[in-house]
């Protein structure tokens, strides 16, 4: 049974920094590309950063260059957002993916795999 579980998401202020994780169970994750994904209230679920398995590619939404990055553990099975100089704009409810394929792929529907989400609030 596979299964992602994500954590680390809370309460920030603007500029701060938080780093999401998704732990992966039930595959092995470096067969799969990644994406992180955030949807905020109100607004549909947009891609943020993406890693292709196919040729190592990353991709980051020009709201989160410079800020953002993507990585992963494949001892560890997980997969991490690091964020940093986090906006009020920045919040909303991000979630990772996983999708068989080697594309580098930007629309949320074509993952197979998606973690239960956690909240980031930037507020001060």
């Amino acid at each position: 049974q596979v299964q992602l579980v994500e954590s680390g998401g809370g309460l920030v202020q603007p500029g701060g920094s938080l780093r999401l994780s998704c732990a992966a169970s039930g595959l092995t994750l470096e067969t799969y590309s990644i994406g992180w994904f955030r949807q905020a209230p109100g607004k549909e679920r947009e891609a943020v950063s993406c890693f292709s398995n196919g040729d190592s590619s990353t991709y980051y939404a020009d709201s989160v260059k410079g800020r953002f990055t993507i990585s992963r553990d494949n001892v560890k099975n997980t997969v991490y957002l690091q964020m940093n100089s986090l906006k009020p704009e920045d919040t909303g409810v991000y979630y990772c993916a996983l999708r068989v394929g080697v594309r580098l792929e930007l629309e949320w529907n074509e993952y197979d795999y998606w973690g239960q989400g956690t909240q980031v609030t930037v507020s001060s």
